[in-house]
């Protein structure tokens, strides 16, 4: 290998010019990068071309292995093959280089010839200059302890002291310890923040796991954080947002993280319910308020005594309704109808719309102080479209369940999930599920891809606005390659034989049957429940 001009630097060298451009030249360094192993080797490389101290080597200590002997590598280099730095191996003792890894004390070789314990066990001596050449090995050390070694040769007829050498040697040494030690501590915080991440993480899937939420997108934690500080509360609670974000389940979580958990949770869907019933399903009725009352009932907020009622599609709820709900919330009684007596209740309320109270109560269609009344706590869950993170699981979590309940094994490739995830979802939660399911009844392979996906996507015709009321309006049927978004309809739009005979075509499956008539499976068990047949 040829040598570097530096081995015959001339005498005339400014030694102190040199030293004063190294030192710049790494501090600079330092300064752009914290990386030890760039810093390192332009060191290496200055400490040749500068000042004459060639094949600069950097070795530190290898990973403990229980059961073996201490070693250290050299890891960094100049003026060395990287063939010839593999052999630079040393067990702790071992050679000048070991010795000083061991006592943690410098060792300076004025003649390699004249040292048995040099090794030469990167380069062969032939290959080295004919003259004297020495060796200096300075301890790097973080801590306190020994975790490598600075060295380099030396040739002695340099025009230059020793001493001048040792001094720059150790403060390069000192440098990289402390260039060593940054990196453990940098290493360490890192390590330590992705355990604090993954255990924040654990924490999130938990705490929405808790309450059979899936996912963990900062729009959905907002929301379960405002959830979570009023649940201990006993303020009406009013979630907004549009269709398909999933009330119902948030409704259920201000139950469960309430101190109410133990109590019965009632949920009321009062899109269903006919403008006649609404006040014996709410508030009970007495044997005889009505032909067909052969027994008194309990309504809905006696039930959920203690408890907590969920009033989903509030904004459904008629005006004369409206005002016997404000005086129940207000005083916490009630009296059933076709009866005198006042029934006192503790109950607390969650309420849900996706309608624009406000601009309704503008409108005349709903009571203003039960606006303000509901409007306590107001907590606005996020589209899905808000939610784009939360899709990827979303859509696995259906696929499971609907492969569960159908016993199928249907899996959706990385370019299908990412697929979901670029849609808008307008239909929001309850759109994706519906799609999952169907896409699993209906696959051709087991492995649905971006490609084989598209004819399950909803189109734009799936949310055409609705046809003017002059015109009837058809059931919504679920189709292979449409959406399947269902208006409510009236609770009597299906008798008693209609129910009887969907079920009998689809061997007591509710949920099939529900999806034929173009109801959900909530509106299905009501009608069901109303005609006697359950």
């Amino acid at each position: 290998m040829s040598q570097p001009i530096t081995d015959a630097l001339s005498p005339a060298t400014d030694w102190h010019a040199q030293e004063l451009l190294l030192m710049r030249e790494v501090m600079k360094l330092v300064g752009r990068s914290l990386a030890p192993a760039e810093v390192f080797r332009e060191m290496l490389h200055l400490m040749s071309e500068l000042l004459g101290l060639n094949r600069g080597r950097m070795v530190l200590a290898d990973d403990a292995v229980p059961g073996a002997e201490r070693t250290a590598s050299i890891r960094h280099a100049y003026g060395l093959t990287a063939e010839e730095a593999t052999r630079g191996v040393f067990r702790w003792g071992e050679g000048i280089t070991g010795r000083v890894l061991a006592s943690g004390l410098p060792a300076i070789v004025q003649d390699v010839d004249a040292e048995p314990l040099f090794l030469f066990r990167t380069v062969a001596r032939a290959q080295l200059p004919p003259q004297t050449v020495a060796y200096i090995a300075l301890p790097i050390e973080v801590n306190g302890a020994t975790v490598g070694v600075l060295g380099c040769h030396r040739i002695r007829s340099r025009q230059r002291h020793l001493n001048d050498d040792l001094a720059l040697l150790r403060i390069l040494a000192t440098l990289a310890g402390q260039l060593l030690q940054l990196e453990q501590l940098v290493a360490e915080e890192r390590r330590q923040l992705a355990a604090r991440n993954e255990a924040l993480e654990r924490a999130l899937d938990v705490g929405s796991a808790r309450y059979g939420l899936i996912g963990r997108s900062p729009a959905l934690l907002r929301a379960l954080g405002e959830l979570e500080r009023v649940s201990q509360s006993q303020a009406t609670v009013l979630l907004l947002g549009e269709s398909g974000t999933g009330k119902e389940l948030f409704a259920r979580a201000v139950h469960l993280a309430s101190g109410r958990r133990d109590q019965p949770f009632i949920k009321v869907n009062c899109s269903a319910i006919p403008d006649t019933l609404f006040e014996s399903e709410l508030f009970g009725y007495e044997r005889g308020a009505f032909t067909g009352a052969s027994t008194a009932r309990a309504g809905w907020f006696e039930q959920a005594n203690r408890g907590t009622i969920f009033l989903d599609e509030i904004g459904e709820l008629p005006l004369a309704m409206q005002s016997k709900l404000l005086r129940t919330l207000q005083e916490g009684t009630l009296v059933r109808l076709g009866g005198t007596r006042e029934i006192r209740i503790d109950v607390r309320l969650v309420a849900a719309t996706n309608r624009d109270l406000a601009r309704e109560v503008q409108a005349g269609g709903f009571r203003q102080d039960l606006y303000y009344r509901l409007n306590v706590i107001p907590i606005r869950l996020p589209s899905l479209r808000e939610r784009r993170e939360d899709v990827r699981a979303l859509a696995l979590h259906f696929v499971s369940r609907a492969n569960q309940a159908h016993q199928r094994n249907v899996n959706l490739a990385p370019d299908a999930l990412a697929r979901l995830e670029a849609h808008d979802w307008p239909g929001n939660i309850r759109e994706l599920g519906n799609l999952i399911e169907r896409l699993v009844l209906l696959a051709d392979h087991t492995l649905v891809t971006a490609a084989a996906l598209e004819r399950f996507m909803p189109t734009a015709l799936d949310f055409a606005p609705p046809a003017p009321a002059s015109a009837p309006i058809p059931p919504a049927l679920p189709t292979a390659a449409g959406g399947l978004v269902r208006d409510y309809q009236s609770a009597r739009s299906h008798d008693a034989q209609t129910l009887q005979e969907a079920l009998t075509r689809h061997q007591g499956n509710q949920s099939r049957a529900a999806q034929s008539l173009g109801l959900t499976l909530r509106q299905f068990g009501y009608r069901l429940r109303k005609a006697g047949l359950r």
